[in-house]
């Protein structure tokens, strides 16, 4: 979670809700939490590869799993070259040909990584994130410290509300992609020690701890440069320490905003990975990607695909402006986990059913308000998703 999202997603949801950004973020850590424990009481059940896509398939039947899985593949592929175009844009100021190179060479980098298996994954997520958050510190303290943060740039009460309510669910939209980090820790259930205790454990502390990072980052960066200087910033986080008067600080942030970008990307190509795998068992993507290496026991044939796959999309399309359609088919990821955990037994319960209500409703009405781009694009992928598998089931005469 605490990735490139919170160096690029500020910009966006203020353009949206000004500074009732900060309403947009609070919706969406609750909408989040919902998303969170039922996400983390299913795994308990269903401690295996895939995540929401096999919570689906077991709890409300093959459609629904196939649509979490497809939402999640799909849109975190895109959000795969998001990532690594951000890595490049933070690390290389030089031409965009070069930024795409260097974009392919983090893409290879990391997969190759993720190939060696997952505690090779774990070790430097754990360096990456440590960074991250010095890089988050040092720019809360420069801000503090810079002289020019007034609570004048906030507006006043009445400026939560300039945005309108419309403005301020967007904002909340789009600030959920800056929450969604959380899915891969269900997704790596096959991988973890004791998965019934450590993954309900792990997804809400995660989550808070996530939650208090981007409001402490939030506030201090609508303090420096207001709703109207965040929204018209390509690097929000460089505008609200030029705006404190610490412009001296803001390598720190470009070299943040890269290491956050790689993180993301290192937990994204293990997430889709393993996901790719579960829909491959159940022929829902080609059989060919459910190898598992001999030696070092990851989905090495998705893993490798997803790479050619986010390489080519890196040099192609600017996918930088993606976090409509990532949210949009990570919510209807989430809309399906919340509906598939209201289904559980009474036994394998952790958390009342109202938060499943909470969620999927949550999930619906963000959807809706997401930029109409966003809404139209995904739309369209999901038919086709949704069509490709009727097709490949009515060839193998097998409709479940």
């Amino acid at each position: 979670m605490i990735g490139a999202g919170i160096f690029a997603a500020f910009g966006p949801a203020a353009k949206a809700a000004g500074t009732g950004l900060l309403v947009g973020l609070a919706l969406a850590a609750v909408i989040a939490y919902c998303n969170a424990v039922a996400s983390a009481q299913l795994a308990a059940q269903y401690p295996v590869s895939g995540g929401t896509y096999v919570y689906g398939r077991e709890r409300l039947g093959p459609w629904w799993g196939f649509t979490a899985g497809w939402g999640f593949v799909v849109g975190k592929t895109a959000s795969c070259a998001a990532m690594a175009l951000t890595f490049a844009t933070y690390a290389v100021p030089g031409p965009v040909w070069v930024q795409r190179l260097v974009a392919v060479a983090g893409v290879l980098g990391l997969a190759a990584l993720n190939y060696r298996g997952i505690t090779k994954t774990v070790a430097l997520t754990r360096i990456l994130v440590g960074t991250s958050l010095l890089a988050l510190a040092v720019v809360v303290a420069g801000i503090a410290a810079g002289g020019g943060a007034t609570t004048a740039n906030l507006g006043g009460f009445s400026s939560l509300a300039s945005g309108g309510f419309y403005g301020i669910l967007q904002s909340a939209g789009l600030l959920f992609f800056a929450f969604a980090g959380y899915a891969r820790i269900a997704t790596l259930g096959e991988e973890v020690r004791d998965p019934r205790r450590t993954i309900p454990r792990a997804i809400p502390i995660a989550l808070a701890l996530a939650v208090v990072v981007y409001l402490v980052v939030a506030v201090a960066a609508l303090l420096a440069a207001g709703p109207d200087g965040l929204a018209n910033a390509a690097a929000p986080l460089v505008a609200a320490l030029d705006g404190a008067g610490a412009g001296a600080l803001t390598p720190a942030v470009r070299v943040g905003g890269a290491l956050a970008a790689l993180g993301a990307l290192l937990a994204l190509i293990a997430g889709i990975g393993r996901t790719g795998l579960a829909m491959a068992r159940e022929r829902d993507l080609p059989t060919w990607l459910a190898a598992v290496h001999p030696k070092y026991r990851v989905p090495h044939h998705a893993e490798l695909a997803l790479a050619a796959i986010v390489s080519a999309l890196v040099l192609t399309v600017d996918l930088r402006g993606v976090i409509g359609f990532s949210s949009f088919g990570v919510l209807v990821y989430y809309a399906v986990a919340n509906a598939s955990a209201f289904t559980q037994e009474p036994a394998n319960r952790r958390w009342p059913r109202w938060l499943n209500v909470v969620g999927l409703l949550g999930c619906v009405l963000l959807v809706a308000t997401l930029p109409w781009v966003s809404v139209c694009a995904g739309v369209a992928v999901f038919v086709v998703g949704v069509a490709g598998r009727a097709v490949v089931r009515r060839r193998l005469a097998d409709p479940g």
